[in-house]
């Protein structure tokens, strides 16, 4: 992302494709300032942030055997077990409230709230 040197506005990335050359430039749409860059340069970069389902953080069964998680006196929906871990994650907006995840002690069924 480049802003303008003249006026300090987000710069446009415009292609020209008049006769056989391709022209790239960056213009400003506010004072039309316009600086001409080669193809490379172009290029969009790739965005290395993780997606969304990947910041996800849900425990493995693996994990949720070494019982140091902590647990709640709740109704698992699916045997009537009163005994479930429980966990918190953000996966909303941050102004949002955190979802709560339960997994039963007794059938490992695992269901969630949004708090």
């Amino acid at each position: 992302m480049d802003f303008c040197p003249e006026c300090g506005t987000r710069l446009i990335l415009k292609r020209d494709t008049s006769g056989e050359q391709v022209i790239t430039a960056l213009i400003c749409p506010n004072c039309n300032y316009s600086r001409q860059i080669e193809a490379k340069e172009a290029t969009p970069k790739e965005d290395k942030a993780a997606s969304t389902q990947e910041l996800i953080t849900v425990i493995g069964e693996k994990e949720a055997k070494l019982k140091t998680m902590p647990t709640i006196k709740i109704e698992c929906p699916k045997c009537g077990n009163f005994e479930a871990y429980w966990w918190m994650v953000q996966t909303r907006g941050s102004d949002e409230s955190p979802t709560q995840f339960f997994r039963c002690t007794k059938c490992n069924y695992t269901w969630r709230e949004n708090a």
